[in-house]
């Protein structure tokens, strides 16, 4: 598992789609970071979590769309079901390598939040940095931050399922994008339904409605159970299909 990693992680700065997915994901979180919080003079995060899980239905496919379908296309799938590494081992060291990347992008932008200390004290009248007053900016960024990077690996568990289905990478880029779409908006159409039981359902569904209390500065482990389930599974559906084509 570990050299399938390694080479995915070389793979990335190899090959222009590291450097552009992580240029793309830096410059996005900075826009949004100072459209919702510093133009605004406001130090609530919530709108700029919410905003780069939308952000995250094209980042991600840019992420996972080479995953295995690269592969397939360049004819070099058979030597990986041949490599002394289990098929489980190959398809998460491939989704590590992913979710690494995408959480090294998370960790630098974090340094947008910066400038929040000091409006977050500016807004309350005081001009000196003073700690004390930061406890409630500082929950809210870790839970948002925690939140998202479940999503991201959720999100980036399924692009590589759907990488593992098509040679055409572009293909699995717009089956990605739809189908992270779904489970985004879903939550956004519940509001317009009437009926409670199945605005339930969307909202059980949707990953954005699950993301609320993160946002909030607020741990839910219910939540972080949906998000791990949802990487699980497509990653056991990801070897499934790999035990197939090995023995089929």
């Amino acid at each position: 598992m570990f050299a399938i990693y390694k080479k995915e992680m070389r793979s990335y700065f190899i090959n222009p789609i590291g450097y552009v997915f992580t240029g793309i994901f830096l410059v996005f979180a900075s826009l949004i970071c100072c459209y919702t919080t510093i133009l605004s003079a406001s130090y609530d995060t919530s709108s700029y979590f919410t905003l780069m899980i939308f952000a995250l239905i094209v980042l991600i496919p840019l992420l996972t769309m080479r995953l295995f379908a690269e592969e397939r296309k360049m004819r070099t799938e058979q030597l990986l079901l041949t490599a002394p590494v289990t098929l489980t081992g190959m398809v998460v060291g491939k989704f590590l390598a992913a979710l690494t990347m995408f959480v090294g992008c998370v960790a630098v932008s974090c340094i947008n939040f910066i400038p929040l200390y000091v409006i977050a004290n500016a807004e309350r009248g005081n001009t000196s940095y003073d700690t004390t007053h930061i406890g409630p900016v500082s929950s809210q960024i870790i839970g948002g931050l925690i939140g998202l990077i479940l999503i991201g690996a959720a999100f980036i568990a399924i692009g590589t399922f759907i990488s593992s289905m098509t040679e055409n990478q572009l293909a699995a880029a717009v089956i990605t994008i739809s189908v992270i779409i779904v489970l985004v908006l879903v939550g956004v159409v519940s509001q317009f339904v009437d009926v409670y039981w199945v605005r339930a359902v969307l909202d059980w569904i949707s990953v954005l409605s699950r993301f609320g209390n993160f946002g909030n500065g607020i741990f839910d482990f219910a939540s972080l159970f949906y998000y791990a389930s949802i990487a699980f599974i497509f990653l056991f559906l990801t070897v499934r299909i790999y035990e197939k084509r090995r023995w089929g």
